[in-house]
């Protein structure tokens, strides 16, 4: 059976002063989890709120430990990585 996942992430995006600044700071943080883990990514919430956001990562598998782990290593990732963004919170369901 499919298993759709979704991540949702809240981020803090301190210091900005412009939602163009922000765009500059997410955008390449969408990218790159697209890129690095093959996923579809978007920014949900908060769109035009200064210095924070929310993003909704998807994943589709047979195996629902698999969509499990791999949304769970986009999240640790995320944290882990050095980014003008800091990871507030995360949930992880299982569709």
């Amino acid at each position: 059976m499919t298993t759709v996942g979704l991540l949702t992430i809240e981020l803090y995006v301190p210091g900005v002063t412009s939602l163009k600044e922000k765009r500059g700071i997410v955008k390449p943080l969408i990218a790159r989890v697209r890129n690095q883990f093959n996923v579809s990514v978007a920014e949900v919430e908060d769109q035009d709120q200064l210095g924070h956001t929310v993003l909704a990562v998807a994943a589709v598998s047979a195996s629902p430990d698999y969509v499990h782990g791999l949304l769970t290593r986009v999240a640790e990732s995320l944290a882990d990585w050095r980014l003008d963004a800091e990871l507030v919170d995360y949930q992880i369901d299982l569709l």
